[in-house]
């Protein structure tokens, strides 16, 4: 049994964000999630998911770190997406965040570590984002001594994020997998 609220998921399931379980791990659910939430609090030029942000990172990456880059972001399907400043200085927060992201990792067969290869390119890839979607920033950012990762924002419409992150999840994964877990 569960404990804490509950949040209901896309595909309708009971998730238990402070008690979270493998069988509670849809991907339907994360790539629709990813798909409408929006990339830097909202604060962009045009609407730029999480979603097409984790597909970009995926296909940036070594293929064996694709699977890792893509669901980087995963825990946001849940949790919301929380702009880097906040979620440094709420360690709360990340507990309740790290927890999630073991469970997500299981569920998908990863181990548990992010390899450093996605969190660079994670990192350089909001140069490519600052680019094409910002206003000229006030001041630096913490990340201007990196090249930019190379990716082309496109700004996909919801259901194009949604259907690209779910194709490139078969792409990466047997079907078996895939299949949501039966409750």
């Amino acid at each position: 049994m569960s404990h804490g609220d509950w949040m209901q998921t896309y595909t309708g399931r009971a998730f238990y964000p402070l008690d979270p379980h493998v069988e509670d791990i849809d991907p339907v659910d994360i790539a629709h999630a990813l798909s409408l939430l929006c990339r830097y609090g909202g604060h962009v030029k045009l609407a730029y998911s999480v979603a097409e942000h984790c597909v970009l990172l995926s296909h940036a990456v070594a293929p064996g770190n694709a699977l890792w880059a893509l669901l980087h972001d995963a825990t946001e399907a849940y949790l919301g997406d929380m702009i880097r400043p906040l979620k440094s200085a709420m360690p709360e927060y990340r507990q309740v965040e790290d927890r999630l992201a073991a469970v997500i990792v299981d569920r998908f067969g990863l181990f548990r570590v992010c390899p450093d290869e996605v969190k660079l390119a994670d990192t350089r890839i909001l140069l490519d984002e600052r680019a094409a979607l910002m206003a000229p920033p006030p001041q630096p950012w913490a990340v201007e001594h990196l090249q930019p990762l190379g990716v082309e924002i496109r700004c996909w419409t919801p259901d194009e994020a949604e259907n690209r992150y779910l194709d490139r999840l078969h792409e990466l994964l047997p079907a078996a997998v895939l299949a949501p877990a039966v409750t």
